[in-house]
């Protein structure tokens, strides 16, 4: 294993795509933390929190159904022996629930895990006339995360995880045409772009908030069936499960899809890493052509990603 940050050492776990949330966080104390996890009611997103509340951490849940955020709330309180997991609203497709959310944090933020997202949607659009994976996976996150900038600093040594996949080899973000205004819209390139837009997030973030102790990184779960693949049809799905093999991630437990997450917002073994891509609790590797795994040569794109930045914040404005 190694804790050298410099770009020309990848960075290595004891930890493999067998290991779970638990295994991962075993011996690390979180008390005295605190947490958001979004989309934590439902997939990965439930695994997430209960690894850090297991840890001691206070964990918030942001979630849209407020109902389903408080039964899971509960049921992790209980499970981990933590009362500290709250449940707050978030829809990120809503620009006004997002700056809610933001303006009524108080204190620091130790942990930001932006989890929650929609896979190869139908077309549809945000009433600004965003287009919606775009808006949900990476805009809306994008906002969260710099609405709490503030939470994030005053925490000292904060963590951001930026939850992408392998599908950000599908494709680059489309600056001439993000919104599929002039081409036809496709889901899963829209689902691409907006996983290749995560992970460029955590490398503008990553440089841009180094000086405030913060680090930033994307990662890749795996391959975990749970409903965000609602959108997806039953033979899609069954191709999807066809073609696992040597070239790509096979299917995890939700268990196993959450121990990245938490290890970049965790482990000590990530200690001041940042701005990097990880798959299988390792970071990952340069995209092989004719594999789904290892990271696009665009997706870590400085010019990329700043330029992504400032197109964010000028939609938002921010």
């Amino acid at each position: 294993m190694t804790r050298n940050t410099t770009r020309t050492t990848r960075v290595t776990t004891p930890f493999t795509a067998g290991s779970t949330a638990a295994e991962v966080i075993e011996g690390v104390d979180l008390r005295g933390r605190r947490a958001v996890v979004t989309g934590g009611a439902s997939g990965i997103g439930v695994e997430t929190a209960r690894a850090l509340a297991a840890a001691g951490a206070e964990v918030t849940i942001a979630v849209r159904d407020l109902g389903a955020g408080k039964r899971v709330a509960d049921d992790l309180a209980l499970g981990t022996g933590n009362a500290r997991v709250r449940v707050a609203p978030l829809d990120l497709m809503d620009r006004a629930s997002v700056a809610s959310f933001t303006a009524t944090w108080e204190g620091p933020l130790h942990i930001l895990v932006n989890n929650a997202g929609v896979m190869a949607s139908p077309e549809a659009r945000t009433p600004e006339g965003w287009e919606s994976q775009f808006a949900t996976n990476h805009l809306g996150h994008f906002a969260l995360a710099v609405g709490l900038h503030p939470a994030l600093a005053a925490a000292g040594g904060a963590r951001v995880v930026s939850v992408s996949s392998s599908a950000h080899l599908r494709s680059p973000v489309v600056f001439d045409d993000i919104q599929f205004r002039e081409r036809p819209y496709d889901p899963w390139l829209a689902y691409g772009q907006s996983k290749t837009a995560n992970v460029l997030f955590a490398v503008e973030a990553g440089r841009r908030w180094a000086g405030d102790g913060i680090v930033v990184n994307a990662l890749m779960p795996g391959a975990i069936p749970t409903n965000l693949q609602r959108h997806v049809t039953e033979e899609e799905l069954e191709r999807m499960r066809t073609q696992m093999g040597g070239d790509g991630p096979a299917w995890k437990t939700v268990e196993q899809g959450a121990a990245t997450s938490v290890l970049l917002a965790a482990s000590p073994l990530v200690e001041g890493v940042t701005g990097r891509y990880f798959e299988d609790c390792q970071e990952a590797g340069p995209h092989r052509p004719g594999t789904r795994r290892g990271v696009a040569e665009y997706a870590l794109d400085p010019e990329a990603a700043t330029l992504l930045w400032q197109v964010s914040a000028d939609l938002l404005d921010l």
